[in-house]
């Protein structure tokens, strides 16, 4: 059982924004990807996130914005996401996941 939702949000004093574009800074997506994927991992029983077979950005986001991400457990392994601000869909997409193996 996946949480039903997460909170993406990278402030403005984060590494991936340095030239990321000067003078109107945009979070990049793999970073946004790598978050949500983080927060699927902690799932319950935990999960291992193994691909994303799709992904799309409707937005940019901004730093200091927080995208509240809504997860759905989807058939066959995977989990539908949807980041928004406010009430604007700014990604969305699907991730392919596994049961992770137990810590030894």
């Amino acid at each position: 059982m996946t949480p039903d939702r997460c909170v993406v949000r990278v402030d403005a004093d984060h590494a991936c924004l340095v030239g990321h574009f000067p003078g109107n800074p945009v979070v990049p997506g793999v970073v946004v990807l790598a978050q949500i994927a983080a927060a699927v991992a902690q799932s319950t029983p935990p999960v291992r996130v193994i691909g994303i077979p799709r992904a799309k950005f409707l937005l940019p986001l901004q730093p200091g914005q927080d995208l509240v991400v809504a997860l759905t457990d989807q058939p066959a392994g995977t989990i539908g996401f949807e980041g928004r601000v406010g009430t604007v869909t700014c990604v969305r997409g699907e991730l392919q996941v596994e049961p992770a193996e137990p810590a030894a």
